[in-house]
C-alpha cells in the first residue's frame, strides 16, 4: 500500500508498501536484529513509497489516478520480474500449497490499487489514505496471530498505536482545522481493503521468504504476475497519456522506484523483520509525502499536521531500533 498521503493530489499503488517469517532462518533468528538487515531496508521503501503522491501529481492533467497506478504497477511488476534470477526456479521448487500462496499473493498485490484509488474517488486521498496505511499495520498483526506466525509484543502494540495515531493526525490536519472530512461508507470500506491487501502479500512474501526462497525471486513473482493484471485496467482506462513526455516520465519514475527499487528493499527487509512491524516502520511514506508536498508540490499543512508527525517519529523509531538477540513476536 502502498497507499499515499493526504498532501497529495494524485497516488500511485503503495502499496504502498510483510510478518514474521515462518520459519526464520537459524541465523536471522539467534544474532540481533540488525538496522541494515531489516529496519533501514523497509524505511527506504517507505521513502520510495513517499514520491509517489508527487510525482503522479506531475501528470497530464485529466490522467485517471487508477491509470497511473495500473501503469506504474504494470511496469515495475515486469521489471520486477524479468530482472529477477531463479524466478522460473521458484515456481518449479514450490509446493502446490507455495504456488497457491503466490496466486494469492499476486491477487493482494493487484487489489491494493483497484479498491485504493476508488476509495479515494469516494471519500477523498485524507481518509482513504489514514485507513488504507492506518489498517495495514493492524491487519498484519491480527492476520499473523491468527495464523500462528508471530504474536504482537507490546512493543509492537505501543510503536504500533503511536504510529497509526501520528499517521492520523498528520494526514487529516487540513480537514482537522477547516472543512470536515467527506464520509463515504463503501469508500471507507474499500480503503480497509486496501490496508488488507498490502497486509494479506506482506504476509505472505515474509512466510515465502521465511522458507528459504529468495526474497528477489518471491517479490518477483508476485509483482510480476500482479503487472500482468493490471494491464487490462491500464488497456480500459486509456493510454493516450503515456505517449506525453509527462506521462511518459511520471510512470518511468513511479516503475522504476516506488515499485521496482522500493520492493527489491522491502523483499530484503522481510528477511529480518516481521510482518507486522514492517507494515508499521512503512507509515513513514506519509510523513515523507507530506514534506514533499510543502516542498515541491507547494502545498501548506497546519501546525496540527506537524505535531502528527512529531507523534509518528517515536513509534517509527521504537521498532527500528535493534532488539535483542533470541526476541520473538513481532517487534
Amino acid at each position: 500500500m502502498s497507499p499515499s498521503s493526504a498532501t497529495s493530489r494524485a497516488t500511485s499503488p503503495a502499496p504502498s508498501p510483510a510478518s514474521r517469517p515462518a520459519p526464520l532462518p537459524t541465523s536471522a533468528r539467534t544474532r540481533p536484529n540488525r538496522l541494515i538487515d531489516g529496519p533501514l531496508p523497509i524505511l527506504a521503501a517507505a521513502v520510495l513509497w513517499g514520491t509517489t503522491g508527487t510525482a503522479a501529481s506531475m501528470a497530464p492533467a485529466g490522467t485517471s489516478a487508477l491509470a497511473i497506478g495500473a501503469a506504474s504497477l504494470a511496469l515495475g511488476g515486469l521489471l520486477l520480474f524479468l530482472t529477477t534470477r531463479g524466478r522460473w526456479t521458484l515456481f518449479t521448487a514450490s509446493t502446490g500449497a507455495e504456488r497457491r500462496l503466490l496466486a494469492l499473493g499476486a491477487l493482494a498485490v493487484a487489489g491494493n490499487p483497484l479498491s485504493f484509488y476508488p476509495a479515494v474517488a469516494r471519500t477523498g486521498v485524507a481518509v482513504a489514505a489514514v485507513i488504507a496505511l492506518g489498517s495495514a499495520p493492524v491487519f498484519t498483526g491480527l492476520l499473523a496471530w491468527a495464523t500462528g506466525q508471530a504474536r504482537p509484543t507490546k512493543r509492537w502494540a505501543v510503536a504500533t498505536l503511536a504510529a497509526v495515531a501520528g499517521c492520523a493526525v498528520l494526514t487529516l490536519g487540513p480537514q482537522l482545522t477547516g472543512d470536515p472530512a467527506h464520509m463515504d461508507a463503501t469508500g471507507i470500506g474499500l480503503a480497509a481493503l486496501a490496508g488488507l491487501s498490502y497486509a494479506t502479500y506482506s504476509l505472505i512474501g515474509g512466510r515465502l521468504i521465511g522458507r528459504g526462497h529468495p526474497s528477489a525471486a518471491v517479490m518477483g513473482a508476485m509483482f510480476g504476475a500482479a503487472g500482468l493484471l493490471a494491464l487490462p485496467v491500464l488497456l480500459a482506462t486509456g493510454t493516450a497519456w503515456l505517449a506525453t513526455v509527462r506521462g511518459a516520465a511520471v510512470v518511468l519514475h513511479l516503475g522504476v522506484f516506488p515499485v521496482f527499487l522500493a520492493y527489491r528493499l522491502f523483499g530484503h527487509g522481510l528477511r529480518h523483520t516481521p510482518a507486522s512491524v514492517a507494515t508499521t516502520l512503512s507509515l513513514a511514506e506519509s510523513a515523507v509525502a507530506a514534506v514533499l508536498g510543502v516542498t515541491v508540490v507547494g502545498e501548506r499543512l497546519p501546525m496540527v499536521s506537524w505535531y502528527g508527525l512529531v507523534i509518528l517519529a517515536p513509534g517509527l523509531a521504537l521498532l527500528a531500533a535493534p532488539r535483542r538477540a533470541g526476541r520473538r513476536g513481532p517487534g
